[in-house]
């Protein structure tokens, strides 16, 4: 097989190598099956023009309830907006344990992504409830919305007719013409192969990709929790 590069590590045979070499090629053909699906995502013409602006309910510094309407989300300058919709209903216990472990990983990094693009958290509880959470988990960096009292998370597939909560990662552009729905994380909604899940926002959820570096791979019968503490 042709030399990818001329890297090797302490003491490893050369069977290793052959078969790092082969699993690199593959690793390869993915990064560029990774470009070529953002780059046909990109391409995507626009989606529905969003019907009506959203009003949400959010806290501003001082503690006090607000409204905010779904353009003022929108930056001035930057005309893309994430929306990811956490599984948080308003007569739920507590929150669920995986979008808390993505939340985790987003809090930190948010801020860069921010730089580029703007990016929102909404749940369908109160908005003190979901304050509370946040500050549990000593989230400073990502906005919190509750959609309680508007459509929002059922026209964007975030709640069932049955108002079961679902994730979802929504995507918005914003045109002198209107605010336009543009992407959906849809793969949630298709029949993942045997031995996965849907991985819809695979690419963004570092918790998981962590495991698929390590021999054991991704644990069987685990998902994430609110406390480790916990016995």
């Amino acid at each position: 097989m042709e030399k990818l590069h001329e890297k090797t590590f302490p003491n490893e045979s050369s069977e290793y190598r052959d078969a790092r070499n082969k699993l690199l090629q593959s690793e390869i053909d993915l990064r560029n099956q990774i470009e070529k699906v953002a780059i046909e995502r990109r391409s995507l013409p626009l989606g529905g023009k969003v019907n009506e602006d959203y009003i949400f309910e959010e806290m501003d510094d001082w503690g006090n309830i607000i409204e905010t309407k779904l353009s003022e989300l929108f930056k001035s300058g930057k005309d893309n907006l994430i929306v990811y919709s956490a599984m948080y209903g308003p007569n739920a216990k507590s929150p669920c344990p995986g979008c808390t472990a993505y939340i985790d990983g987003i809090n930190g990094m948010v801020v860069h992504a921010e730089q580029n693009l703007n990016y929102a958290v909404i749940a369908k509880a109160p908005i003190q409830k979901i304050e509370k959470w946040a500050e549990t988990r000593n989230w400073k960096n990502v906005r919190f919305l509750s959609s309680f009292k508007n459509s929002f998370n059922t026209d964007y597939h975030a709640e069932d007719e049955k108002g079961s909560q679902w994730p979802a990662q929504n995507v918005f552009i914003k045109k002198p013409e209107g605010i336009y729905h543009f992407h959906n994380a849809e793969m949630l909604y298709s029949k993942p192969f045997e031995g996965q899940d849907a991985r819809h926002i695979e690419l963004v959820e570092v918790l998981w990709n962590l495991f698929d570096y390590t021999p054991d791979g991704r644990p069987k019968k685990w998902d994430p929790k609110l406390n480790y503490d916990q016995k």
